[in-house]
């Protein structure tokens, strides 16, 4: 079992910038694959970037450019730095986990393990 918790998300204008953090405990093991994903009201969850175990990244085309995954392993954590943000962005953002995953992937079947969600909100 595979335990993750969010944290960060909160209100920001447009153009400004949030830090979302997922703190991950339980047997996470490696290979694996952890991503971010999103959903708005009346809309599907979709995939935001996702990150390999051995570093490898993929981004959704809408990030590119503004925001960045990373993580650290010493903390069990993995981050999503949001630069430039738009109204466009506001969404609740869920931590992902797919232990022995081969690659990083933003489709949302190829995780088995969700966290609770943190809402980011950007006006305009």
């Amino acid at each position: 079992q595979v335990q993750l918790v969010e944290s960060g998300g909160g209100f920001v204008r447009a153009g400004g910038s949030l830090t979302l953090s997922c703190a991950a405990s339980g047997d996470l093991a490696t290979p694996n694959r952890m991503g971010w994903f999103r959903q708005a009201p009346g809309k599907e969850r979709a995939g935001v970037a996702s990150i390999h175990s051995d570093y490898s990244i993929v981004y959704a085309d809408s990030v590119k450019g503004r925001f960045t995954i990373s993580k650290d392993n010493a903390k069990n954590t993995l981050y999503l730095q949001m630069n430039s943000l738009k109204p466009e962005d506001t969404a609740m953002y869920y931590c992902a986990a797919r232990p022995g995953g081969g690659w990083p992937t933003l489709r949302r079947s190829e995780y088995n393990y969700w966290g609770q969600g943190t809402q980011v909100t950007v006006s305009s």
